[in-house]
């Protein structure tokens, strides 16, 4: 089967995507419920280096072992990384502070500000349609922040949370449209081994900021983050092998519902009516988004395939 080939199993397309998800939300999960021990950077680095043996097991597998650790632009992988591991830092550092079904919410902003910062960044036109979703989805984000900002029972550790988890998501905007350029020149297996091996680097620099030795079953807990985000990773790069992003980046939005569903069962976390419906803002306009870009044209496969809800 060709890899262009999106037509052939989209069943199967959609069974990868959300199993993706899925597993995304629980590498989550799971970080969230060490944080109150192990600082980011350290979350980080288990999250980057125990994904790394999985991710070349995959290579290996697909005999993409060889092109999946040439780098034809090395920079353009540093960047990556770079913006990349400071969006997972500030994402976990925020599930350290807010209830999960919110972090997932605030996360949907995403495509929103990626619409705005290609258009800066990249000089894309943005017309009537994309301006009234990227709207909307603003009007969404405030109202999902409104209980940090400005609610009349603000607290500030989950001000600081919004916060941060605001900060990774422009970050995460960042990271896709500086994927748009990358995915030009650069093996798609290239870019999701690179970016585990120097987020793993990266991490290292905040060893002097307070690293502490896991306890047994925190340190299992760290090491199961990175192999079901290292797995999670694969499923996703491997589910647009098999469907369109048009027709699978919806799908991103169930993470709202496993959110919901771990959040309440693993930390008796329930989401509120303001913010779940923020969300459904929110999502309406992704949608939009996603569905405006595959009418004029602009397939995102490759990126979505090499860009997941953490990094």
């Amino acid at each position: 089967m060709k890899v262009e080939d999106f037509s052939a199993r989209p069943a199967l397309g959609v069974a990868l995507k959300i199993t993706a998800i899925f597993l995304f939300t629980c590498m989550s999960a799971i970080i969230k419920s060490t944080s109150d021990e192990i600082p980011p950077g350290e979350q980080v680095f288990f999250r980057s280096l125990f994904a790394i043996p999985i991710i070349l097991i995959w290579l290996a597998q697909r005999g993409q072992l060889k092109v999946g650790l040439k780098a034809k632009n090395p920079m353009g992988h540093v960047w990556r990384g770079l913006f990349g591991t400071t969006a997972m830092g500030l994402t976990f550092a925020g599930l350290g502070l807010l209830p999960l079904p919110e972090v997932t919410a605030i996360g949907f902003a995403t495509p929103i500000f990626t619409v705005l910062l290609a258009a800066v960044m990249l000089g894309e036109r943005i017309r009537l349609l994309r301006i009234s979703a990227v709207a909307v989805g603003l009007v969404g984000v405030l109202i999902i922040l409104w209980p940090r900002f400005g609610g009349a029972q603000m607290d500030q550790m989950a001000t600081l949370g919004a916060m941060l988890i605001l900060g990774a998501t422009l970050m995460r905007s960042l990271v896709q449209v500086h994927l748009r350029q990358l995915v030009q020149n650069e093996h798609t297996a290239a870019i999701v081994f690179y970016f585990s091996a120097t987020a793993t680097v990266l991490s290292l620099l905040t060893l002097p900021f307070g690293w502490v030795i896991p306890t047994g079953q925190t340190a299992l807990l760290l090491i199961s983050a990175g192999l079901v985000g290292g797995v999670a990773q694969i499923l996703v790069t491997s589910s647009y092998r098999f469907g369109s992003v048009s027709m699978l980046a919806p799908y991103d939005y169930t993470s709202m519902l496993f959110a919901i569903v771990l959040g309440y069962v693993i930390f008796g976390e329930l989401p509120t009516i303001m913010m779940l419906a923020g969300a459904a803002l929110v999502i309406c306009a992704g949608v939009l988004v996603i569905w405006r870009e595959h009418q004029l044209g602009m397939d995102r496969s490759k990126v979505r395939a090499v860009s997941d809800p953490k990094s």
